[in-house]
């Protein structure tokens, strides 16, 4: 019996860590980013940031398609104010969800001025701007318990919704270390994925909040997408 269980040890054990081996291949992102959002406020400069991971498809049917995961960068400016960055763009007049994979890779590529391959990013260091196009949507809850007070925030004129005296300093990314799926501890182990943006919108979880905030704010193709996943996504 015990040499029995030898025999079949070394192959078992074998197609474990071919499971396993395969299942970090799978899931572990392309690469990791940190989004910092800095604002120009009467009290001073207030800031925050978040890292999201960026997931090719690299499932054996291929059906899918490059996402992100992380939460929007809320940023509390005082005062009762607040600014979000979503996981979202505005492109020919349309929300689109699936541009904030790309953020980081097009960032680095305005900073070097050449072409940055996206199997690379996970190699490049540095901290570059996040400018135009680049920039997600923003918007400003007077009551972030209410999601119908949400209201979007042109980046050049903040003032215009947050009143005077508040200005976007800038967006950077910054890409961080990717570690090993699921071995996110922090530092060269990984920098894990932020949370939290759920604790700051109490609503997110509720039916049609996050359309319904979305829609306050004026946002055009809400009914288009998965309006949750402007703010966190899985």
């Amino acid at each position: 019996m015990i040499k029995m269980i030898f025999k079949w040890f070394g192959p078992i054990a074998l197609l474990a860590a071919l499971v396993i081996g395969d299942q970090i291949r799978i899931n572990r992102p392309a690469h990791k980013y940190r989004l910092a959002v800095e604002v120009e406020t009467p009290q001073g400069s207030k800031s925050a940031s978040g890292v999201v991971a960026v997931h090719p498809d690299r499932s054996y049917s291929r059906r899918g398609q490059t996402r992100t995961v992380g939460d929007a960068v809320f940023v509390d400016l005082g005062g009762g104010k607040n600014l979000v960055a979503l996981l979202a763009h505005v492109d020919n007049n349309k929300l689109v969800l699936e541009d904030v994979s790309y953020v980081a890779l097009r960032a680095y590529i305005e900073a070097a001025g050449k072409r940055v391959s996206f199997n690379e990013m996970s190699r490049l260091s540095g901290v570059v701007p996040v400018k135009g196009a680049l920039i997600p949507v923003l918007v400003t809850f007077a009551d972030p318990a209410n999601p119908g007070t949400a209201r979007t925030v042109a980046p050049d004129d903040a003032e215009a919704a947050l009143g005077k005296g508040y200005r976007l300093k800038g967006l950077t990314a910054e890409v961080v270390p990717n570690g090993y799926w699921p071995l996110d501890f922090g530092g060269v182990l990984g920098e894990p994925v932020t949370r939290g943006i759920e604790a700051k919108l109490p609503w997110l979880n509720g039916a049609d909040s996050a359309a319904t905030a979305l829609r306050a704010a004026g946002l055009p193709g809400v009914d288009g997408i998965d309006a949750q996943e402007a703010f966190t996504r899985k």
